[in-house]
């Protein structure tokens, strides 16, 4: 199939709705010639099968980090028509509003040096991950609902944070609208011990230092001052619960698109009409497993802070820890977009994709209103990070989205069968890294060579102009699950 797309640019490829029989719209994804030939076959059908639901609006978009998911890939973004479209559990992915909660500081790389494993150690020890790990927490159901209902803002509420934290994270830390009527109890149980807790896989919490500043005026703005500036990134998302969510709701959307009549070219496409009653109950469920990411991302952040303040014996204030900003991947949005000259609302899936607005939108939270939206992007483990911003291209192209990580070249299987977890320990802390997991089995799967190379997939985006590289930070210390 790859051999029939479009080359249009250096860093931007079409899949013709010509290409296969069910296209209703045009397929485009963003990639320098490298990271074309590691773009799977599956990922690209996996795409072109987006493009043949009803109310899909063109065009489907990969990014650089696609790769093969479950429904849509990982690193792709679905749009639908908000009266005529879908929403869909599977293009919206499991781990609901997975995503990336980045502080600063005004400490110095060298300055951290002597205490740095016993930061990793107590950041460690204070933040519970892993598979199953259970929180420091103990919420009652009633607790849980508020969580579900006001996120990030319970948890400043509680003391765990600022107000001024909140003004620095997508959607200020709430998407209005989750009803936790329609969570499973299930939903609840399996989250109800989680809260505050990182979770495994390619979550990870990351003591980075600033290697690269490209816009200084932006970085400024940011608070990214310096190169061998500490920053704090922190990567999970809805736990146990959103995991549950997600589930319930692709059984439900597989018997709604059997009821409404809808023809799936992939079976995990499951999903229903956006105005339906199952539609607009997982939009609600949803939006309450997104308000538990980012509740759960803001009091690992206010643990970070104290962790910090405990080690160095400082105030977290006097370390000038603060959040840049909070961003979602996997999450469905009603959002307006600009469409052939009109403006429609439309319901966007970002899977394993980053919300990336330009400069001037009202959704940007005004702190940032000026520059536009950060866009948070994670490295593989013992590989560079980074910090870019939404641009008007993205907003004209590609629905104000960009990437969101390295993407996977390797399954996490065929990581675990290539690669061992003490070497690559080893390797890491060789090169001057402090490297903590729960299990060596994680590191195996997490491996950098599993990865693609994150920099020429951040270097696509900027290129391709859909957001424009701010700062690069590299790992010193790493917490896996």
């Amino acid at each position: 199939m790859k051999e029939k797309i479009k080359k249009l640019s250096d860093y931007k490829w079409l899949i013709p709705k010509e290409l296969r029989a069910g296209m209703r719209v045009d397929a485009l994804f963003y990639a320098n010639d490298d990271i074309f030939t590691t773009i799977e076959d599956t990922a690209v059908e996996q795409l072109t099968n987006v493009a043949c639901l009803p109310g899909v609006i063109e065009p489907v978009i990969g990014m650089p980090d696609m790769h093969w998911g479950y429904g849509l890939p990982m690193g792709a973004v679905g749009v639908f028509d908000k009266d005529e479209g879908i929403i869909s559990a599977g293009c919206t992915g499991f781990d609901i509003n997975c995503g990336i909660h980045l502080l600063r500081t005004n400490l110095t790389a060298n300055a951290i040096k002597p205490k740095l494993r016993q930061l990793v150690d107590t950041l460690f020890k204070n933040i519970p991950c892993g598979v199953g790990a259970s929180s420091k927490l103990r919420l009652n159901k009633q607790e849980l609902k508020e969580v579900l209902i006001h996120g990030a803002e319970w948890a400043v509420k509680q003391g765990y944070g600022i107000p001024d934290d909140l003004t620095h994270i997508e959607e200020n830390g709430c998407l209005r609208g989750a009803d936790p009527t329609n969570v499973s109890r299930e939903a609840f149980s399996r989250g109800a011990p989680q809260l505050g807790t990182l979770g495994a896989g390619n979550h990870f919490l990351e003591i980075q230092a600033v290697s690269h500043i490209y816009d200084p005026e932006i970085a400024n703005k940011f608070g990214i001052i310096e190169e061998g500036q500490i920053t704090i990134m922190v990567h999970c998302g809805s736990r146990g619960l959103g995991h549950q969510v997600a589930s319930d709701y692709l059984e439900i959307h597989k018997a709604a698109a059997k009821k409404y009549g809808i023809k799936l070219p992939d079976p995990q496409l499951v999903c229903a009409p956006a105005n339906s009653k199952e539609g607009q109950a997982y939009f609600a469920a949803m939006k309450a497993a997104a308000n538990y990411a980012f509740c759960n991302r803001q009091i690992i952040a206010h643990w970070i802070r104290e962790s910090f303040a405990t080690v160095l014996e400082k105030k977290w204030e006097e370390l000038d820890m603060h959040t840049i900003y909070d961003v979602c991947h996997n999450i469905c949005k009603l959002e307006k977009h600009t469409i052939n000259g009109k403006q429609r609302e439309v319901y966007v899936h970002r899977k394993g994709a980053t919300r990336a607005f330009a400069a001037g939108h009202k959704e940007v939270t005004e702190v940032y209103r000026e520059v536009g939206q950060p866009v948070l992007i994670a490295g593989s483990m013992g590989t560079a990070s980074y910090i870019l911003v939404g641009t008007e291209l993205a907003m004209q192209e590609a629905y104000g989205s960009s990437c969101h990580g390295a993407g996977r070249a390797a399954s996490r299987h065929g990581a675990i069968k290539k690669y061992r977890g003490e070497d690559i320990k080893r390797e890491l802390e060789a090169k001057g890294q402090i490297i903590r997991a729960t299990h060596p089995k994680i590191l195996a799967e997490e491996a950098p060579g599993a990865y693609k190379d994150v920099d020429a997939v951040v270097e696509s985006v900027h290129q391709a102009g859909i957001s424009k590289k701010v700062a690069r930070m590299i790992p010193l210390g790493v917490a896996k699950g």
